[in-house]
């Protein structure tokens, strides 16, 4: 029978069947080898064994099913309940996302309930916290020059970010306006008006002047740069442009010398003997009665300010959210920044090396926190932590930006006068200079004006984000400027979000009015 019985038919054949399909199957009229199982309850089959293969992978599958649940119900129940009086620091998991329903009258005496969290869901709703607080300010990586990343400004609009310069940390972004937008901004400038802008030093800046005692001695130690005890040309060129407003060349200073005999044996340059006979008012009177034309001014141009806040024009906020999600600053920072400036600069037009912003010394205060930080410090500048620069039109001939020493691998003020040539002098020298940003319509190029200081705040001023405005020698020049305000004293800055929050919860159309109105009302400081 052994010999005559068929081979057994391989596994994976034989659970293709059902169990009881062996039944009966015999050869030559006996069973085979392999002995048959009958279905449940067949009368005369042997019970299939509960451990076969078929019936061990289904009850595996429902355990494993079960035990799923199971865990996936404890879970819920642990993240739904067991934090609110757990020892843990914090919500859990959902919290705030409406995962829990809110308690209802019957649930405020619930044991279960914390008995503070109904009338807390029911208080109104505090001024937010500015998102700054404690956070550290994020700054963009240039990777290297020529690097490009992908940016979502407008929503479904990808703009590339092109890296310019390392030193500065410059960027250009094509497209960022379109040629409508570009004509709107110049539109409404023209309606609001626009007036010359500022650059000779005002009554306040000259009562200022009067108010500080400095000795001749401690005038002639920061004249003199190279601490040799004598005054070179160059080093009292870097000093004589920052409030007069015009600009200084070597005859300049050569015919001031002359007028206020101040250099009597004329080899141009002062010793501390020389300088001590000077008086500085003699300096200043003899700058005032000089006639001033308008190519020797550090700026030639007419500018204006745009709202951007709350009720202004949609073209002007959507640039302002645009300008968020580009540097990624917090948003509380960013709009109670300084309103846009519109510029023009007619042909002729120029603006001269410059910073936007000004190191803070103690007797420094920035512009946009001194009233609410109450401070008396008699000079203040505007920390501009970030610039983003506007081109709203094709410029037919020049006025293009220069940055003389971007990516120079040192920064030194007085090599910027090499042999009666400035490279700062935007009319005469602008080719010289490392880095020039040709204006093209709707390209945005925007910079950080500070260094990090290293723990996520402003540090100090970034001196290789000098720049000008090239003389435009054919047409007209248009640009607009947003620049981000932030204080280089993080307290300050924080007291000062702190209570423009305070000023919006109580009236929010009247504080916004105060902001633009009253905080940044002519307020433009010439560095």
């Amino acid at each position: 029978m052994a010999a005559a019985a068929a081979a057994p038919r391989p596994e994976a054949e034989e659970a293709s069947e059902p169990p009881w399909a062996l039944l009966g199957r015999r050869t030559d009229g006996e069973v085979t080898t392999k002995a048959p199982l009958a279905p449940p309850g067949l009368a005369g089959g042997k019970p299939r064994g509960i451990c076969s293969r078929s019936y061990f992978l289904v009850l595996m599958v429902f355990v494993h099913l079960y035990l799923g649940n199971v865990l996936a119900l404890l879970f819920f129940v642990h993240y739904s309940n067991g934090d609110s009086s757990g020892p843990g620091p914090g919500p859990g998991p959902g919290a705030g996302q409406g995962a829990s329903p809110e308690p209802g009258p019957a649930d405020a005496g619930s044991a279960d309930t914390a008995p503070e969290a109904a009338p807390a869901a029911r208080a109104p709703a505090a001024p937010p916290a500015p998102t700054l607080l404690g956070a550290p300010l994020i700054r963009l990586e240039g990777i290297k020059v020529g690097y490009k990343q992908k940016v979502e400004l407008i929503p479904n609009k990808i703009h590339d970010v092109k890296t310019l310069s390392l030193k500065p940390l410059l960027f250009e972004i094509p497209n960022f306006l379109s040629e409508e937008e570009c004509k709107l901004i110049i539109h409404l400038a023209q309606l609001k008006g626009l007036q010359k802008s500022q650059t000779l030093p005002t009554d306040d800046y000259e009562e200022a002047m009067e108010m500080i005692e400095v000795s001749p001695m401690d005038v002639f130690n920061l004249l003199d740069h190279n601490q040799d005890g004598q005054l070179q040309l160059k080093e009292v060129l870097t000093h004589t442009r920052l409030g007069n407003g015009r600009w200084m060349t070597p005859e300049n200073i050569r015919e001031m010398y002359t007028a206020v005999k101040a250099d009597p044996d004329g080899d141009g340059v002062l010793s501390l003997e020389e300088f001590k006979q000077l008086h500085l008012r003699d300096f200043h009177k003899y700058m005032g009665s000089q006639k001033v034309k308008v190519s020797d001014l550090v700026r030639n141009s007419q500018h204006t300010w745009l709202y951007q806040g709350e009720g202004a024009h949609q073209v002007m906020r959507s640039i302002r959210q645009r300008v968020l999600r580009l540097t990624r600053l917090p948003r509380e920072i960013v709009e109670h920044s300084e309103p846009m400036q519109v510029v023009r600069y007619d042909q002729g037009g120029h603006y001269h090396a410059h910073m936007d912003s000004g190191p803070v010394f103690p007797e420094t205060a920035c512009s946009h926190t001194k009233l609410i930080a109450n401070e008396t410090s008699p000079f203040e500048t505007s920390c501009r932590y970030v610039t983003v620069l506007f081109y709203l039109n094709n410029v037919t001939g020049g006025g293009e930006t220069t940055f003389p020493v971007a990516d120079n691998r040192t920064y030194d003020e007085l090599s910027l006068i090499q042999n009666d040539i400035d490279l700062r002098d935007t009319r005469k020298h602008c080719d010289k200079g490392n880095l020039r940003v040709k204006p093209r319509q709707g390209t945005a190029v925007f910079w950080y004006n500070y260094l990090s200081d290293g723990q996520g705040w402003v540090g100090e001023l970034d001196e290789y984000s000098l720049h000008g405005g090239c003389l435009v020698t054919q047409g007209t020049k248009w640009i607009a400027n947003n620049w981000i305000n932030v204080d280089p004293s993080k307290s300050r800055q924080i007291q000062f979000h702190q209570e423009m929050a305070r000023y919006a919860q109580e009236e929010l159309e009247a504080q916004t009015e105060w902001t633009v109105d009253k905080s940044y009302k002519n307020v433009h400081v010439e560095l």
